[in-house]
């Protein structure tokens, strides 16, 4: 399409002047669609109506000093100022305006009071409110403080780290003016939003501005999947609510990028969808009940995929499985690539533990998984992450292996051999790690561009599990003899912790 200006064309509409422009094609733009890309003419209305639900939160915690006190100043013995002294610092340490304090306080240990601003919003009018986890963490004392001048004193219901949400409960005399989640999921990329918080302490404000990205991941939780937002986030807007223009929650302002501590138009909000389904819980049980798979798992990468024959790099790629977890007594095994869970695709690694944790405790859901190149189904009964939590802190290193030692073998730049009791022993290498263990990586090898050390332990090669040195050797010739270009290698540390790794086949 070409786009001709006629000179000394300019048409004013009210206050706005437009070029007129000739389309080839005919198509002609009017006054009403330039004004509605400005945005919003005005939000009062709506900030009016939502302002008293939003309350500044504020903290206070005793904290212990660190700063050890001063030294009392020594005076001569039989000096005229001795009297002086005594009355100024009684029992050794100064009291205020030189008076005795009624009990003396040791050095050092004289408590003090630390205060926080954050922000809020009432969710029910009964006084539920909601804010972050970390504007209230530690806190001795909580006061929601509303726009009409009212102070209430809140008590904690429940709070989670994980997606850093806390809710509160306040007793008001009569209803309180309550907002409601809205559809994060529905959120478009620049949509107009509008923030209102207790920025820099100074009270309730407005900001306005658009989403600027959804699904943000900033690693600062397991179930990041942040809106990212210009609209002016700072400091003290911690916990407050991000409304769309229907004037509903569609995000709790929980972070932002600053290298001042000021907005810079990088904000991120805790999306809707997720929020209310982790503020039911604490509602109703004071703590959070999310589903558990028992699986470690990493990214699908590229060459991951190419090497497993996959079309496109997704899923997520089972690292390990938890002894006596949900996956493992249902069959599933470390190499399966989980594609589909309970219906919903895994498009990458991170949608799998928040779709997992959004699942009800003991449902039992159908797994789609790849394995050795076919793609089979498993049905899975969920656990309870918070139990399962606690069981892999307890699994313990019992059991003893009984191998016996091999040669050693050299292919693709690495130089393996098996596992003795010896070398367990020495290098505190539990017996539920079966494989052969890493001697030495070829310097400038492929292997050890992709960070493979001595000391690790190769459990699987091409989703086979290894167990001699010239298992490994073996595999490796396999994969070759079929035209693979890479080698899958499931490689564990002395501690446990798995990982994938690509190394090419070489020669």
């Amino acid at each position: 399409m070409v786009v001709s200006i006629k000179k000394n064309s300019i048409l004013k509409f009210g206050t706005i002047a437009v070029l007129s422009l000739s389309l080839s094609l005919g198509a002609v733009f009017s006054p009403g669609s330039i004004a509605h890309a400005q945005g919003p003419e005005s939000v009062a209305d709506l900030a009016e109506g939502l302002m008293s639900a939003v309350v500044n939160i504020s903290t206070t915690q005793k904290v212990k000093r660190r700063r050890p006190a001063a030294p009392v100043p020594r005076v001569p013995e039989g000096s005229p100022f001795q009297d002086f002294f005594d009355e100024l610092f009684p029992n050794g340490r100064p009291g205020p305006n030189g008076k005795k304090p009624g009990s003396p306080l040791k050095p050092g240990q004289a408590p003090r009071t630390v205060q926080s601003l954050g922000s809020g919003f009432v969710i029910d009018s009964s006084g539920i409110i909601i804010t972050n986890n970390h504007v209230i963490n530690g806190a001795d004392e909580i006061t929601a403080n509303f726009s009409d001048g009212t102070q209430l004193t809140a008590v904690l219901i429940g709070k989670d780290a994980k997606t850093d949400i806390a809710v509160l409960k306040v007793n008001p005399t009569g209803k309180l003016n309550a907002v409601s989640f809205g559809r994060s999921d529905k959120a478009r990329i620049g949509d107009w939003v509008m923030a209102i918080g207790n920025p820099f302490g100074l009270g309730g404000s407005v900001s306005l501005g658009i989403v600027s990205a959804i699904g943000r991941d900033i690693n600062s939780g397991p179930y990041d999947n942040f809106i990212q937002t210009d609209a002016a986030i700072n400091r003290g807007n911690s916990g407050g609510p991000l409304f769309n223009m229907d004037g509903e929650v569609i995000g709790i302002n929980t972070a932002i990028i600053s290298p001042s501590g000021g907005s810079i138009g990088i904000g991120f909000s805790i999306p809707s969808k997720l929020a209310a389904s982790v503020v039911a819980q604490l509602r109703e049980f004071g703590e959070t009940r999310r589903g558990w798979l028992g699986v470690q798992i990493q990214t699908v990468s590229d060459d991951i995929a190419e090497s497993l024959g996959l079309d496109k790099a997704s899923g997520a790629l089972v690292s390990g499985v938890v002894r006596d977890g949900p996956a493992e007594k249902s069959g599933l095994k470390s190499g399966d690539i989980i594609l589909e869970f309970d219906g919903k695709f895994i498009d990458t690694m991170r949608d799998l533990p928040r779709i997992v944790a959004e699942t009800s405790i003991d449902k039992t859901v159908d797994v789609l998984v790849l394995r050795q190149g076919k793609r089979t189904t498993i049905a899975v009964t969920l656990g309870r992450l918070e139990d399962g939590e606690k069981k892999v802190a307890a699994i313990s290193d019992d059991d003893k292996g009984d191998e016996n030692q091999t040669p050693t073998v050299t292919i693709v730049g690495i130089t393996v051999q098996e596992l003795t009791d010896e070398i367990r022993e020495a290098d505190k290498i539990g017996s539920e790690i079966k494989g052969v263990i890493i001697s030495k990586v070829e310097a400038g090898s492929h292997a050890e561009e992709k960070g493979i050390k001595s000391g690790e332990i190769i459990v699987q090669v091409g989703q086979e599990p290894v167990f001699a040195a010239q298992d490994v050797a073996d595999q490796i010739k396999r994969l070759s003899g079929e035209g693979r270009k890479n080698a899958l290698l499931m490689v564990s540390s002395k501690a446990g912790d798995i990982r994938f790794v690509v190394v090419r086949i070489e020669g």
